[in-house]
């Protein structure tokens, strides 16, 4: 089924988001940096018999508004709460990618009672980082190769070459250059360039370094998603995890840290196996 384009209104910034209403059970998609609600596409139609799905295109990011600043945790959970609100959710399963699995160990701790499992797939910068950071990130972030695709470039094929050579989008299948396509225009000056924007990306990288995203044991329901060629390979960088979420469970699946738009099909069926288990009794 195709999803519906929708809007939420708030006082501070309009939050655009993809929805496919066909199951009941509710179910929040979060994309990472620099994504969009696309991204979920592949994954929401295979689930989306048996949930009420929504992925928002986060602040800064996609069709959602851009404010120059306020890219808090704080503010984005406040859109997120905003949007079950809306949508009449006292609670929902939330499957977040990178940063916003960050994201959803800090809404775990400050309202569990949202929350009814969480799924991180290959987050990152799950501790507060140390100030020297500060000095050395902003360097670190403009070579990730994943924010190449930002831009400008002087042609629409420019910016495709580009893509084309980034990890999320490996294999170029049609789904990949929808979200690549989706996630790209053209700025007044004539170039192309994404439509996540550099104050979204400071904003954003600032957060993540000045805030833990564990300080207590959380018993909520989760799965760590580790793709083979993902950003956590070694035993310290899931400790923290494994320490700190005592309902857990690690699922290896092929990949790199995009593995719903680089290896779907085993992807999605780890994804609703899990779901499966924590599925409401009423639903």
């Amino acid at each position: 089924m195709m999803p519906v384009r929708q809007t939420l209104s708030k006082p501070d910034i309009q939050l655009s988001y993809l929805e496919w209403n066909q199951g009941q059970e509710p179910l929040l998609l979060l994309h990472g940096l620099g994504d969009h609600a696309l991204v979920w596409s592949n994954l929401a139609d295979y689930l989306a018999a048996d949930y009420h799905i929504v992925a928002p295109d986060m602040r800064g990011h996609g069709e959602s508004s851009k404010p120059e600043n306020d890219y808090s945790f704080e503010s984005a959970i406040a859109d997120l709460e905003a949007l079950m609100d809306r949508l009449g959710w006292t609670f929902a399963h939330i499957v977040s990618h990178s940063w916003t699995g960050k994201l959803a160990a800090i809404w775990a701790r400050q309202n569990p009672k949202r929350l009814r499992s969480i799924i991180l797939i290959d987050p990152i910068f799950i501790w507060k980082m140390p100030s020297f950071f500060r000095l050395t990130f902003p360097m670190l972030y403009r070579f990730l190769p994943f924010l190449k695709s930002m831009g400008p470039f002087a042609s629409h094929e420019e910016a495709e070459q580009q893509a084309r050579q980034l990890k999320q989008y490996q294999g170029w299948s049609s789904l990949q250059q929808q979200v690549f396509q989706a996630g790209i225009e053209q700025k007044p000056d004539g170039s192309w360039g994404s439509k996540f924007t550099i104050p979204a990306r400071d904003g954003i990288f600032a957060a993540v370094m000045q805030v833990p995203g564990f300080t207590i044991p959380l018993d909520t329901p989760a799965l760590f998603i580790q793709p083979e060629q993902g950003l956590n390979r070694q035993n310290w960088q899931i400790q923290p995890y494994k320490t700190y979420l005592k309902n857990l469970r690690i699922s290896q699946v092929p990949g790199n840290h995009w593995p719903f738009l680089t290896q779907p099909e085993p992807f999605n069926q780890t994804v609703a196996a899990f779901l499966a288990e924590h599925r409401s009794k009423i639903s």
